[in-house]
Order: C-alpha cells, then sequence, then structure tokens
C-alpha cells in the first residue's frame, strides 16, 4: 500500500461476525473428512478477507466476547438471559478462526469482564484520539456499535447473511433511526433490546422514542420532563423509567479498556501464505474462497480486482426488439434469463444480452408486443445464434413455461467451472468472476441503482444486473475456455454435459405420477412406528427421555446401562448413527435397538413427508437435477432428493410403489445397468480373470468366490458369495482389512487373510489400485475412461488422516466417475433414439445406474429394445455392459 495514504483502521467484532456466520451457512455442508464443523470459519474468513480485500486497512484488529459473565451481568442478572446456548457445533470453531487470524497475521484481544464492543471502543477511542487523520471501520452485527460513529468511524453493518454491508456513516444513522449516532443508545434504552434482554417502555417504538428525544435534546431531559408526556404512552414512560436509565446504563459502551496492544502494534503484516495454506488444506477450504484468499494474500500486482463488470447498454423500446436482434448476426452473445424456476417450470420477467464490444440490451417482457415476442421466441429458439448463458438449465425451463424454446447454447459458464475445479462448493456467477476476471458483480436489484435503464442508456437495477451477468457470463466463457481444455475437459463438456441439459429439463418437465393415498397412509404408518419405538424404548429404561438428545443418550446408554464406551468427542462419547450401529453389532440391548428403529422410521417418516410437499397440481413430483454437486460426475437431485429413498431395504421399497404411471401410459420401465462398477474395474485393470468371469455369463460374485476359494462354482456357498461380494464391491473403494471385518462381522486377522486370498487370486486388480493412488500421487489428480479429473491435493498431506481420505478417493473417482460418465452417455444415446423413433414413450428419472420411463400404450417391446441397444453401446468396454430391464405399474413393480 502507498505510504502517503491516509491510515485506515479495521476493527472486527468477531464474535457477532462468526455467530452470524455460523447461522447463515448450513452447519451440515461445511465439515471435514473428520467430522469438524467449518460453517463458521468459512462465513467469518469470507466476511474478513472481502473487506480487507475492498477496505484495504493499514491497521487491522478482531476483538472478541470471552463469555456472558460481564459486569453487565453483575448489575442485571437478566443480561441475555434469553439468548440461547450456545452451540457446541460454534463453540468448536472459535480456536479455528483464532489460527485462521494467527496465520493471517492478524491480531486479536480478549478481556475477561468486557465484551467485543468495549474493546472495540477503546480502541476507536485511541485511534481517534492519537491520529487526526486515521479513519476507523467497524465491521459488527451489534448495533450498540451505532454510538460510535462519527465522521470519521464508520460501522460496516452486514445486512443478509455474511456478503452484504450496509455502511452506516452519520447521516445513514440518522437518516435510519431519526436521531444521531451518540443519540442511538438512548432511543435504544427507551425501545429495548431483545437480542440483549432489555426491556423497553411497553407501546413505544422507534419513532415515538426519536421524536422524545429530539424535542427535549436527549434522554436526560425526556427524563427530566416525564410528567409533562401526556397519553398512554407518557404513563408507560414515567411507569418504566427504572428500566430506561438501566437500559442506558448498560448499553453504554467502555472506552478506556486497558487493552496488550495500542494502536501502532495493529499495523497490517505480511500473511504466513504457507501456515495459511496448511490451514486451508486442514479445514478442507476450496474453491472460490480460497483463491480469494490467496488473492488478498498475493502481492498488489499480481492480482487486480477490478470495480465491476460496465456495459453500455438500453432497455429496448417496444417495437425495436427485431431491429435489434437482427442487427446481432452470428456474434456470439452473453444472456442472461431473469426470473424463476424450478419444480419442472418457471417464468420470465426480462432478458440481458451482452455483447463483447460492450453493446448490451435488456428485454422487459412485461412491455412486449406481439411482433416483439414473436421476434424474441424465434431468436431464442434459433440454433444458429450462439448464446453463453451461466447455469442454463433453469432458464430453459423458464423460457419453455413461457411456450419458448431455448437453443444454441454453445457454452455453460457453470458447467466449464465444474470440469475446471469439481471439488468446489458452489459456481455461482459472482464468484466466479471474481476469482477469473477477478471483477465483482454488484448485487442484484441494487436499491442504489434505481429505475431501469431509459433508452438512452444510464444507471438501473434489474436491468443493468441483467445486462451486467450476460456480460460476465460471456468474458467468463472466454476465461475458461483456455482453463476447461488444460482440464481436459474439453469434449466432456461438448459431448455429454451441456447436451444433458435440455435432457435433464425435459424430465423435470415431465415428472414422474404418485399415488397420493399411497403415500399420505404411510406417512402415518411411519407416524405411527415412531410413536410406538418410542414408547418402547421408554419401557425398557423405565422412563422417558428425550432420545434426540445426545446428552441425555449418553446418560443412559454409558452411565445407566453401562454399554461400552464409544469415541470420545468435546460433548462426551459419540451417540451418532454410525457409532451406536457398531456397537449395536456386539451389544444388541433391546434399548438401543428401539432407539436405532425409531431413527430410522424418522427418517423413513421425513422422507415421505418430503415427497409430500413437493408434489405439484398436476399429481406429480418435478425433482431437480443437479449436474455440479458430485465431484465424481453423478447426477444428484433436490426437492425431493430420489437418490436417497433406500433400494434395498422393505421400507424403501414401499417408498417407491408410491411412484406410479400417470394418466394415458400404460407402465413404468425400469432399466439399470447390472454391476457396472465391477465391469468398469475390469476394463481398467485389464485382469484376465475379472474379465472371463464376465464373459462367463454366470453369477458373478459367485464366479468370482470360486477362484478365490478354490471351490466349483456350484460348490459356492451362499457365505461365501457374500464375502466376495463385499470384497469385489468394497476393495474397489479402499475398504481396509478392519472395515471389511465389521461387514462381516469376522476377524480383522480373517479379513485380512481373505484379501490376501482375493488379491493373490486377482492380481491384476491389487496393480491396478496400486498404481492408480501413485499416479494420482504423482499428477495430482485421477481420471476417468472419459478423461473426467479429480483434483486432490491431500495425497501429498503431511496429515496421516487427510491423506488416506484423499487415497480412498484415489481409487474410488475413476471407477464411480466412469460409471456416471457411462449413464449420462446411456442418456443422451437413449433421447436421441427416442426421438428417431418418434416414441411416445418418455425418459422420467436417473437414480444412480437406473433409468426410469413411462410406457406409451403399444410401445414396451419397441422401447425395451430401444433403451437396451442405447444403453448397453454407451461404452466399448473389455467386458459387456448388462443391462436390467423390467416394467410395472409402480416404480417398485418395474424394479422385480
Amino acid at each position: 500500500m502507498p505510504e502517503t495514504r491516509p491510515p485506515r483502521l479495521l476493527l472486527l467484532d468477531g464474535h457477532s461476525l462468526a455467530y452470524r456466520a455460523f447461522f447463515a451457512l448450513p452447519v451440515d455442508n461445511f465439515s471435514t473428512a473428520t467430522g469438524q464443523h467449518t460453517n463458521a470459519v468459512y462465513g467469518f474468513t469470507s466476511m474478513l478477507v472481502n473487506v480487507l480485500r475492498d477496505e484495504q486497512p493499514t491497521h487491522v484488529a478482531v476483538a472478541f466476547d470471552v463469555s456472558r459473565q460481564t459486569f453487565r451481568l453483575e448489575e442485571y442478572a437478566e443480561y441475555k438471559a434469553k439468548r440461547n446456548k450456545t452451540p457446541d457445533e460454534f463453540r468448536s470453531q472459535l480456536p479455528l478462526i483464532e489460527r485462521m487470524l494467527d496465520t493471517f497475521s492478524i491480531p486479536f484481544l480478549k478481556v475477561d469482564g468486557y465484551e467485543a464492543d468495549d474493546i472495540i471502543a477503546t480502541l476507536v477511542t485511541r485511534a481517534l484520539a492519537e491520529d487526526s487523520e486515521m479513519e476507523v471501520l467497524i465491521l459488527t452485527g451489534d448495533r450498540d456499535s451505532l454510538q460510535l460513529v462519527t465522521e470519521r468511524s464508520t460501522v460496516l453493518y452486514p445486512m443478509r447473511g455474511v456478503s452484504d454491508l450496509a455502511r452506516m456513516t452519520p447521516q445513514a444513522v440518522e437518516e435510519k433511526y431519526k436521531v444521531p449516532p451518540h443519540r442511538y443508545p438512548e432511543l435504544a434504552a427507551i425501545v429495548g433490546e431483545t437480542s440483549d434482554n432489555l426491556p423497553g417502555v411497553p407501546g413505544v417504538g422507534a419513532g415515538f422514542a426519536a421524536k422524545w428525544i429530539n424535542t427535549y435534546d436527549g434522554l436526560d431531559n425526556v427524563i427530566a420532563h416525564a410528567d409533562k408526556i401526556t397519553g398512554k404512552k407518557g404513563e408507560a414512560l414515567r411507569e418504566n423509567l427504572g428500566e430506561v436509565i438501566r437500559n442506558r446504563r448498560l448499553n453504554a459502551l467502555v472506552r478506556d479498556l486497558d487493552l496488550p496492544l495500542g494502536i501502532d502494534d495493529l499495523v497490517r503484516h505480511e500473511w504466513d501464505r504457507s501456515a495459511a495454506l496448511g490451514l486451508l488444506d486442514e479445514l478442507e477450504i476450496r474453491g472460490e474462497l480460497r483463491n480469494r484468499i490467496l488473492d488478498v494474500v498475493a502481492p498488489a500486482e499480481e492480482v487486480v480486482v477490478e470495480p465491476g463488470v460496465e456495459v453500455d447498454g438500453v432497455v429496448l423500446a417496444p417495437g425495436s426488439v427485431a431491429a435489434w436482434l437482427d442487427a446481432l448476426g452470428t456474434e456470439v452473445v452473453g444472456l442472461s434469463v431473469q426470473g424463476a424456476w424450478g419444480s419442472g417450470t418457471g417464468r420470465v420477467d426480462g432478458i440481458g444480452l451482452a455483447l463483447a464490444d460492450g453493446r448490451a440490451a435488456y428485454v422487459d417482457l412485461a412491455g412486449l408486443g406481439p411482433d416483439d415476442e414473436s421476434a424474441l421466441a424465434a431468436w431464442l429458439a434459433d440454433p444458429s445464434r450462439p448464446k453463453v448463458l451461466h447455469d442454463a438449465k433453469g432458464p430453459v425451463l423458464a423460457v419453455a413455461a413461457q411456450g419458448w424454446r431455448l437453443a444454441g447454447i454453445v457454452e455453460d459458464t457453470a458447467l466449464a467451472a465444474y470440469l475446471v475445479a469439481p471439488d468446489q462448493r458452489t459456481y455461482n456467477l459472482t464468484d466466479l468472476s471474481l476469482r477469473y476476471l477477478h471483477r465483482e458483480l454488484e448485487p442484484a436489484g441494487d436499491a442504489d441503482q434505481g429505475m431501469l435503464f431509459d433508452e438512452e442508456g444510464g444507471t438501473g437495477g434489474a436491468a443493468r444486473s441483467a445486462m451486467v451477468q450476460a456480460r460476465a457470463a460471456l468474458d467468463l466463457s472466454a476465461e475458461l475456455s483456455g482453463e476447461v481444455e488444460r482440464a481436459g475437459g474439453a469434449q466432456l463438456l461438448t459431448d455429454v454435459e451441456m447436451p444433458l441439459v435440455s435432457v435433464l429439463a425435459a424430465m423435470e418437465q415431465t415428472g414422474i405420477a404418485v399415488d397420493l393415498d399411497h403415500l399420505e397412509s404411510l406417512e402415518r404408518h411411519f407416524a405411527e412406528e415412531v410413536r410406538k419405538e418410542a414408547e418402547e424404548a421408554y419401557a425398557v429404561i423405565g422412563k422417558e427421555i428425550n432420545l434426540g438428545s445426545p446428552k441425555q443418550l449418553q446418560v443412559v446408554l454409558f452411565d445407566e446401562l453401562g454399554m461400552p464406551k464409544t469415541k470420545r468427542t468435546k460433548t462426551g462419547y459419540t451417540t451418532d448413527a454410525d457409532a451406536l450401529g457398531k456397537l449395536a453389532l456386539s451389544n444388541p440391548h433391546p434399548f438401543l435397538l428401539h432407539l436405532l428403529r425409531h431413527r430410522e422410521v424418522i427418517r423413513l417418516r421425513q422422507t415421505i413427508e418430503g415427497l409430500l410437499k413437493t408434489v405439484q397440481p398436476d399429481g406429480r413430483i418435478h425433482t431437480t437435477f443437479n449436474q455440479t454437486i458430485a465431484a465424481t460426475g453423478r447426477l444428484s437431485s433436490t426437492e425431493p432428493n430420489l437418490q436417497n429413498i433406500p433400494v434395498r431395504t422393505e421400507e424403501g421399497r414401499r417408498i417407491r410403489e408410491g411412484f406410479v404411471v400417470g394418466p394415458g401410459f400404460e407402465s413404468l420401465m425400469t432399466a439399470d445397468y447390472s454391476q457396472i462398477e465391477m465391469r468398469i474395474m475390469a476394463h481398467l485393470s485389464g485382469d484376465e480373470l475379472l474379465i472371463e468371469a464376465f464373459r462367463s455369463g454366470r453369477d458373478f460374485h459367485a464366479t468370482t468366490a470360486a477362484r478365490v476359494f478354490g471351490v466349483a462354482p456350484e460348490d459356492v456357498t451362499s457365505e461365501m458369495r457374500a464375502k466376495i461380494k463385499a470384497m469385489n464391491y468394497g476393495l474397489a473403494y479402499g475398504l481396509s482389512a478392519f472395515g471389511l471385518s465389521q461387514q462381516l462381522g469376522i476377524e480383522p486377522g480373517e479379513a485380512r487373510g481373505l484379501m490376501d486370498e482375493y488379491f493373490e487370486t486377482f492380481g491384476g486388480i491389487r496393480d491396478y489400485l496400486a498404481g492408480v493412488v501413485d499416479e494420482a500421487r504423482r499428477s495430482g489428480f485421477t481420471e476417468t475412461i472419459m478423461g473426467r479429473r479429480r483434483y486432490l491435493p491431500d495425497l501429498t498431506s503431511d496429515n496421516r488422516m487427510r491423506r488416506e481420505t484423499a487415497e480412498r478417493m484415489a481409487l474410488n473417482a475413476p471407477i464411480q466417475g466412469s460409471a456416471a460418465d457411462l449413464i449420462k452417455v446411456a442418456m443422451l444415446r437413449t433421447q436421441q433414439a427416442l426421438d428417431s423413433a418418434t416414441l411416445t414413450s418418455r425418459m422420467l428419472l436417473q437414480v444412480h445406474d437406473e433409468l426410469v420411463f413411462e410406457v406409451a400404450p403399444g410401445e414396451q417391446e419397441a422401447l425395451e429394445a430401444l433403451v437396451r441397444e442405447q444403453m448397453a453401446g454407451a461404452a466399448d468396454l473389455t467386458v459387456p455392459l448388462d443391462v436390467s430391464v423390467g416394467t410395472g405399474r409402480s416404480w417398485h413393480d418395474a424394479a422385480h
């Protein structure tokens, strides 16, 4: 930073911001492979990095609360009493945040008996007094800090989540609260503060409180003239004067604490890049946040973040749409559809268009005439007019709901970014623009943007957002094209992922019919099962407890019942499903069995409830398929998640009975790849015995069991077959001898011997598994048959647990990823064949290695032949691809 720049001090309320981040980001979506929750760390760090980048402070510090035991609590025992107990998942992340700050060379302060606000108030007071040029920024979610706002000190207040900050200057405070900043705590004393459990004057809101304070020139004079304030509000004030005086005393921030650091100690220093990288690896923070962090760490000349994306755009007036679109010719156009989509449908509010030379336009659908609509619909549907979109499937659905078609998509930047970096958590346009273009997009519909563009151009909200997003997608496409090539994903993008968008959109539009009566009956059944299992569990121990409370379960299981202890955590011995399931194998206590069954039926009831919530008025469920969630390339589904329905349990089968053929069709058909992952293993490993086992056409698991145990296939027992089946599927994913022993209920020594025999027989598999990890360690990534890469930097980690997890991923990714690629190719081939054959039957679902179809009357034989041919021909492997087909009224019936 230039030495001539005026000093700027950034102070952050660490506890407030971390707590806000904890609740803004879903805790279950942010955790390491070892189970450490990281949502608060992620959100706090994201906010910190953004503000460091945007504000470029010369000095920085973070203040934390030590505990709730402060001088305020000593004066008022109910202070903050209504706040919930701090979640353990949050508490465990505070030391990690402090470690993060250490690696960033950012000092943090804590003082017993005082709050973070008091530390900040003291530092603000000192900074403004010691340096007449210093500016102070305070990042906090606590409104008490508004009393610190002056012409030289500003509060940055989070409005939503962890990314949208309001700049609270003296003018902004007065505009919002109708009092100047130094009067804000006086207003809060009258109104009260719910978060601090400070009750205000009943019936008196901020408006009246501000009016009194301004009329009488401050709270002291309001109190002095309380008897002159008439009406019920005046009476309420007089009755609660004691509380008001106490509130004002408690919300006054301490400004003269004895702190271990002075302002000069808060000068920003170089970060410890190596330590930062190590901690990011440990916390598994990757993707866009990792890149933002490294951008801030890097010297200023390496990365320049521009203020935003500029466009020279207009809102097209009625009657001008056709001419503007015609003038585009065959230029590649960035396209941003504004609207909403989901559950197989959507709506279009407006469309932003942008060209590489900076020209842009916005089409507001509300003002279109018939000629405009016709011109726009024709342009959108024209495959010769190239278009670039970000995350195109939603816009495809929205445009289809308008009665139009979207064609000519030459690039989907979300899919391109996914192939480049498949382990990122999100692929939103704002993050990718910052990462690859080093430009930050302003929030959509920013209130400061005012009205829409006029026809001569200018600035505006929805129109500007649409055009900026269209331009960002266009620029991102150019930036990502080289990245996709380097990642070996160009063919996957053009031949598989992008063509699949329209196939998935059509499946989402179609949905699958459900038997509502069946699902509702099932929901009642599982609700009764939940109640019954709870009562059975209570009867065993002779009392009722909260079966969802880990602490109460710890007392019952380990203290009262004396069961063997599970893994110890910070909150006691774990009672998670994994640990209790293993415990039940060796200690099948009735209480434990009822508890596990209770959990299982709760999950089943919740599954049914989730399904029922998503049934649309047409009597069908329209799930949303996701292409960019699983790093291996697997498709997933949400709202509802159909991948989560149990396959092999009786309850799962009963749930699948609720998915049925719809009116006008005669049955459902399922087509499922048989043992696809082991067939891919045979192909990749080249093991001759494994290949022969598949080519023989006999029972695969029995054939391999015969090889391992040295017996004739007809002499293989069910126990032998079960052991080898576990081996066949488990070893491909790094199953250890201990894991195999747990799975089969045998001693680890016996499991090790079984593994040795297996690998002695199938030496090609042994050599392949060893080689794939070694190659991934050298190159940094694994590859599928079609070239899909997964990057695994942890293969060289000095953390044993992280390294072993990465090794299991290296074993898993080529096989699972190849299976994912194969089913996608099968879907594309099948849909193309359906279109060519002009069949009315349609593809509805993809779940794991299975496709589900709705069969039109008289088309079953033709459809089955078509599906078998296209699925079997999806890849040229050294072993045949076997496809199992079934039909029936329900999904369950068709799978049998």
